[in-house]
């Protein structure tokens, strides 16, 4: 005996004591799904069977039965549920989360369920609780579906409950099976004839009847998706419906109802409805012709399912668009909104009523595609977009091609229906008041914020990581129009055990292999600072994408977001760099306006003079100072029988250390005069005008790197790179060597990436580079004697976990906000994530790790 409930539903147990529903519950549902009357007053009163504590008990059942719907979680309430005041505030509840109530009703015998409370010495109360139960439970068995149940599922004796089995169904806008790839298309409006020259373009091919009608439309890989109102309006409403009824019949199409279907049913269900906004026109269409073929209409538009959430929950189809609270959800409510959006309760000068912005204020991780309000062109407001574009008034029909996020439009013949108002001339004319797009909000950054990433799902942010980073990012840094992306913090590698060593490439390479990754590349660690360069073509590139005025065409910034240089020294520098990209003929190859650019800017002292006076030179200057002093006093003390040969040694350990310690810290320090000195190694382009490029594996990044090299040898510096194959001894072995050549050279060290890029691990994200620095090189940043054995052991005991964790978070908040500035998305969303990498760097990580 099947029981059929929605996978989303509140389902509500009913029955008398000892009729069986906690059993019940165990046997067909999750532990954590069933919320318990009885655990519920054990957890106020340590006792299940105080009636006195009841009322507390479901205030805590609602309570956390709330949560759990709210986040999308079938939830089981077990209670005896025989009063219909009980019931009816589980229904409300269901409701208010949109969700469909049901009821599993246990109608068992009174003397079965007499004689299993008698087995039971917590159930000590008389029979005529049961008789009032059962009397209840009869008197109200006939209106549970008028009570707002959607099913209501009755179990006569033992027998029956012995064979139930419960069926759990897919809600009837649950599509998420359906992965796609699919064309989502705008409202059509009756206008057959451009319906099809865009299903041809899309590169569908049309079937038609034998009186050359279009019944059909088909690709080989691909499925439409109508976002509704199909009818009124235009020319042709009964051919658009015989078509698209074709299309999803034979499995080519998806459809949602728009509100102009919505009204058409209900006119063919002979109901009073006004005969306005271009029903008249389709009605007319319609009485030529057949009777059968307006039935199918009917029971086609009727049947459409009020929204799709398709592709895993990633894409969301709804004509009038969708708020995410109601994604995947099941109530009037929803369907209204589906249907007509949000009002605001106002009527505009054309009596029509006044939108709700509801894009405007969208957050959700899946994107909305809808139509219903024309628009004269398509524009992505946060990870939404409106399809209509008033083919009906002259416009265009339109399609997203999804994942691929392709728009592809078709004119309209003509100007088949004068709109009620003017059609905009622009996207913002289209829309009520929303917020500007540049505008920041000191909201959207104060507080715990949660971060939704593409590829690594939700980041939390404290509400203390933020205030630190609101500092930062308000008092130094640049421009926010600028502020693009901030690089990751870059994970160590696991801690070496070789003598005298505290990091080694094998850990690195071992680390890769253990995620899967075979490939991987080794690249040069520049003595300098990490720089992001944005660089635009020209000022009016500059002025029309970034708002910038004054000659302004770029920035060069930290990994903080501050500014390397005043404004003339950073013009100078883009001037080159510019000239550069010129030369090397990017601008028409990539066909873009503007560069970001990874890099890193030499030397060290450009950036960090300030620190190398007054931390490092100060230790070092002190320690040359004092240590060979002391030397020479503990020599002659020697010399004179005093035994202080072991503080000797260790003296003189020191000194030698101090003199490493200086030598290091100088390798990063050269005069510079403006931009004489000045060096900048790029190593990865981050993104142009509409694409980025973390998918591009990093030798193609480095042979661009390299073109800019042969362009101006003098300002841009070549990153080495040396291939690795982390399953192969061999070719790890030749990492090691070309590590310790550069390192015993003076070099830095190197960063081993997956060659690939972007690239996932056995666990998830894969981390996008591991740093493995030289022997000198970590000198500076643990002090002149780290490399004593006592202090290596130490050390040796650092944990890297946190930062690992935090490198992986930068990194999908950076790609994060690289695609949302790619896309053209508002300012204040590619800032979300962005402000985001500021936050998590005040998190208490060692900073030398």
């Amino acid at each position: 005996m099947d029981l059929t409930i929605p996978e989303l539903s509140l389902v509500v147990l009913v029955g008398a004591s000892g009729s069986g529903k906690s059993t019940f519950a165990r046997e067909h549902f999750g532990r954590f799904e069933v919320v318990s009357s009885d655990f519920c007053r054990g957890l106020v009163a340590d006792d299940e069977n105080d009636q006195a504590a009841s009322k507390d008990a479901f205030e805590v059942l609602n309570f956390i039965a709330a949560k759990r719907l709210s986040a999308g979680r079938l939830t089981v309430v077990d209670a005896t549920n025989v009063q219909p005041e009980a019931r009816k505030r589980l229904v409300e509840l269901a409701r208010a989360h949109d969700v469909l109530p049901v009821a599993i009703v246990l109608d068992l015998p009174e003397q079965l369920c007499h004689d299993r409370n008698s087995t039971r010495p917590d159930r000590d109360f008389g029979e005529h609780v049961v008789r009032r139960q059962r009397a209840q439970l009869r008197r109200g068995l006939r209106g549970l579906t008028k009570e707002g149940f959607r099913k209501v599922h009755v179990l006569r004796g033992e027998e029956e409950v012995g064979q139930a089995r419960v069926v759990r169904e897919r809600l009837l806008n649950d599509f998420r099976h359906e992965t796609g790839p699919f064309d989502v298309i705008g409202d059509v409006h009756g206008c057959r004839s451009e319906l099809e020259a865009l299903l041809t373009s899309l590169g569908y091919t049309i079937t038609r009847d034998a009186e050359g009608r279009a019944v059909d439309a088909a690709h080989p890989s691909r499925r439409a998706v109508f976002v509704g109102d199909l009818v009124d309006r235009g020319p042709d409403s009964p051919g658009v419906l015989r078509l698209v009824m074709g299309m999803v019949g034979a499995g080519h199409a998806l459809a949602v109802p728009g509100n102009h279907e919505n009204k058409l049913v209900r006119s063919l269900q002979g109901r009073n409805v006004q005969v306005t906004h271009g029903l008249a026109e389709t009605l007319e269409q319609l009485e030529k012709e057949t009777p059968e073929f307006r039935k199918e209409v009917e029971e086609f538009c009727h049947g459409l399912v009020s929204h799709l959430v398709l592709d895993g929950g990633k894409l969301v189809v709804a004509h009038a668009g969708l708020k995410e609270a109601y994604h995947g959800r099941a109530s009037g409510r929803v369907r209204s909104f589906a249907l007509y959006g949000d009002s605001t309760g106002e009527t505009d000068e054309f009596g029509l009523p006044v939108r709700y912005p509801w894009a405007a204020d969208y957050r959700g991780k899946a994107m909305v595609l809808y139509g219903h309000v024309p628009t004269p062109e398509v524009e992505w407001i946060n990870n939404t977009m409106c399809l209509d574009t008033g083919c009906v008034f002259g416009g265009r029909l339109t399609a997203l091609r999804y994942p691929e996020k392709d728009v592809v439009s078709v004119p309209a013949e003509k100007v088949w229906y004068e709109p009620t108002k003017p059609f905009p001339t622009s996207t913002v004319d289209s829309l009520a008041p929303r917020r500007e797009p540049d505008a920041l909000d000191v909201t959207d950054v104060l507080g715990k914020r949660v971060v939704e990433t593409a590829h690594h799902g939700r980041i939390s942010i404290s509400e203390q990581s933020a205030a630190g980073a609101l500092e930062v990012m308000s008092r130094f840094a640049l421009e926010p129009r600028w502020l693009l992306y901030l690089p990751p913090t870059m994970a160590p590698s696991a801690t070496s055990t070789q003598p005298g060593l505290l990091e080694h490439p094998a850990e690195a390479f071992d680390s890769f292999r253990a995620d899967g990754i075979a490939e991987v590349i080794c690249e040069e660690k520049h003595m300098g600072s990490r720089a992001v360069v944005v660089v635009c073509r020209d000022e009016s590139v500059a002025a029309s994408r970034f708002g910038a005025s004054g000659g302004t065409t770029g920035a060069v910034h930290t990994r903080t977001g501050r500014p390397f240089f005043d404004p003339s020294l950073t013009e100078r520098l883009l001037s080159r760099l510019r000239a550069a990209v010129t030369s090397a003929g990017l601008w028409e190859e990539l066909d873009t306006g503007w560069l970001l650019l990874d890099c890193e800017l030499l030397p060290w002292s450009a950036k960090a003079e300030d620190l190398l006076r007054n931390q490092y030179a100060a230790v070092g200057a002190a320690a040359r100072t004092a240590l060979p002093a002391a030397v020479s006093a503990l020599r002659t003390a020697s010399e004179r029988g005093i035994d202080v040969q072991e503080l000797l040694d260790r003296t003189s350990a020191r000194a030698d250390n101090a003199e490493a310690f200086t030598e290091s810290y100088r390798r990063y320090c050269w005069p510079t005069s403006g931009l004489e000195g000045i060096a900048l190694a790029p190593f990865q382009l981050l993104a142009t005008e509409g694409a980025t490029y973390y998918t591009r594996d990093h030798s193609w990044h480095l042979a661009l790197a390299d073109r800019l090299v042969d362009a101006d040898p003098e300002l841009v510096r070549r990153t080495g790179r040396l291939l690795v194959d982390t399953t192969d001894p061999a070719s790890t072995a030749a990492g090691v060597r070309w590590w310790e050549e550069m390192t015993a050279e003076g070099g830095e060290g190197m960063v081993v990436k997956p060659h690939a890029n972007l690239t996932r691990a056995r666990k998830g994200l894969a981390q996008p580079g591991i740093k493995v620095r030289g022997r000198e090189y970590l000198r500076i940043i643990y002090g002149p004697d780290y490399t004593e054995e006592t202090h290596l052991d130490r050390l040796r005991r650092r944990g890297i976990g946190h930062k690992r964790s935090m490198a992986l978070r930068e990194y999908a908040l950076g790609l994060e906000s690289l695609d949302r500035a790619a896309r053209g998305e508002p300012l204040w969303r590619v800032h979300e994530p962005v402000f985001a990498v500021l936050a998590l760097e005040s998190e208490p990580v060692d900073p030398r790790l």
